[in-house]
């Protein structure tokens, strides 16, 4: 398919889009009832610049991270989204392969956490999507590129993180990952993907490959746990994370909470406005 098929298409689904829809303010004067460019763009975790180059067609050969994001954003239907794949030249995921699609349902029940620390990972514990609050809690994760972005590379391999933990807990914090990461290989056997990620920890990490070699533990993954972060301006606030599984999705929603009336809560609080008004500075 010719790159400007794909750029009309995303333009055509963008002008669908209204901003309420994607959990945007629609206030304002605007030309048109779609998604502005920069919207789209914030929403996908990509820049205007690269999405008018692709939208004109100038752009070749989009990977699949972004095709889905471009569809999460648009909040393509089913059908619509195998369409896009298409349009980039890509096959879209099929069986044995880690789903990585938020769906409308579930970007809508994201859309609804305003003002809360959200993240999103999939069954493999690749970041999928954060919104702005948890970036302005936890750092921003536009940053994080290649297998960086994966939440058991950083825990194994390090690269820092403003969660606090003792040694005990980020050993049982690493080998419930690594439990939960096998279940999710032999769940997704064809995903050349996590695949690849396995092969890079054995590679670099002695303790990843005794976990990974050792007989199975009780999966755990991310538990519903307390955390301590250190945040660089406001200092250490302690929030409950609690892990939701969307079961049909294989999707970890990992939400950040304080107890209300709490001076963790009005550091939350802080932590978020100050971060956001980076963001948007």
């Amino acid at each position: 398919m010719e790159d400007s098929e794909l750029g009309h298409a995303v333009r055509r689904w963008r002008d669908r889009v209204r901003p309420e829809a994607a959990g945007l303010p629609s206030g304002g004067r605007r030309r048109a009832a779609g998604l502005r460019r920069e919207e789209l763009a914030g929403l996908a975790g990509i820049s205007v610049d690269y999405l008018t180059r692709l939208e004109q067609g100038r752009a070749r050969a989009p990977s699949a991270q972004v095709v889905e994001a471009l569809a999460r954003g648009l909040r393509l239907r089913d059908a619509e989204r195998d369409h896009l794949f298409l349009l980039a030249g890509l096959a879209a995921p099929g069986p044995g392969v880690v789903p990585r699609r938020v769906s409308p349902s579930v970007q809508r029940l994201l859309d609804r956490f305003v003002g809360t620390p959200v993240v999103v990972y999939d069954a493999a514990w690749d970041l999928v999507v954060a919104n702005a609050p948890y970036d302005a809690l936890m750092g921003p994760t536009s940053e994080l590129v290649g297998n960086d972005r994966n939440g058991v590379w950083r825990n194994v391999v390090g690269g820092g993180s403003r969660a606090v933990q003792s040694r005990r807990e980020h050993d049982e914090q690493v080998a419930g990952l690594v439990a939960d990461l096998q279940v999710t290989a032999a769940r997704y056997p064809h995903d050349g993907r996590l695949r690849r990620l396995v092969a890079d920890l054995r590679a670099v990490s002695p303790r990843f490959e005794e976990l990974w070699d050792a007989a199975p533990v009780a999966v755990g993954g991310e538990r519903s746990r307390h955390k301590v972060i250190a945040h660089p301006q406001v200092g250490s606030i302690v929030v409950d994370c609690d892990t939701l599984v969307v079961a049909g999705d294989d999707l970890r929603i990992m939400v950040y909470t304080a107890e209300p009336g709490t001076q963790d809560a009005e550091r939350l609080a802080l932590a978020i406005v100050l971060g956001t008004q980076e963001l948007v500075g």
